[in-house]
């Protein structure tokens, strides 16, 4: 039987509507076994209940048979053990593999995470996906390059983040990796 591959991405939350959101389901058929989705259903809590997960990371992950694949960036490394430690007490979960890439400490990225963080969830058309507990949004910051990665409502507000993004000073790039949600 052919394994059935599932990618979950980026903010692990909520969008701004209050549902979850899953931003890719690669090979999700109609008649996925039940065990499967409550698996999936039960990482992703799991990881969203993380007490330093915040706007500055970026948690996804792949469930494989009972493997649990989780990737992303994070500025604390102790989130990287904590989500491996809380994924693996999971029942279902036989191994997990934890390549989550630890963002490098720098002063001037945590400068530019605070500007960002400014300038999108200032803009008054932006500030409805800071509201929730872990925002929609979020920014990854290496090296002076911004990833924004999350769900919006619209083209526009994908448009509007990079846009303010973009005019951050000593900014070197944005990557524009948010998705539009699709409309009911």
């Amino acid at each position: 039987m052919k394994k059935r591959i599932f990618l979950m991405t980026a903010l692990l939350g909520t969008a701004f509507t209050g549902t979850p959101v899953i931003l890719h389901a690669q090979g999700k058929q109609q008649n996925e076994p039940r065990s499967r989705q409550n698996l999936i259903q039960e990482v992703r809590h799991q990881l969203v209940l993380l007490p330093y997960y915040s706007v500055f990371d970026n948690l996804s992950f792949k469930v494989e048979g009972d493997t649990v694949i989780l990737d992303g960036q994070v500025v604390r490394p102790t989130l990287k053990s904590d989500a491996e430690n809380v994924v693996k007490k999971i029942e279902g979960v036989g191994r997990v593999v934890n390549n989550i890439e630890v963002l490098p400490p720098s002063p001037m990225d945590d400068q530019l995470r605070r500007a960002v963080y400014r300038a999108i969830f200032g803009d008054p058309a932006l500030s409805r996906y800071a509201e929730s507990a872990v925002p929609s949004i979020h920014i990854i910051v290496k090296n002076g390059n911004v990833t924004l990665v999350g769900v919006v409502d619209s083209e526009a507000d994908k448009n509007l983040a990079n846009l303010r993004a973009s005019g951050i000073p000593n900014v070197f790039s944005v990557k524009n990796e948010l998705v539009v949600a699709p409309s009911k």
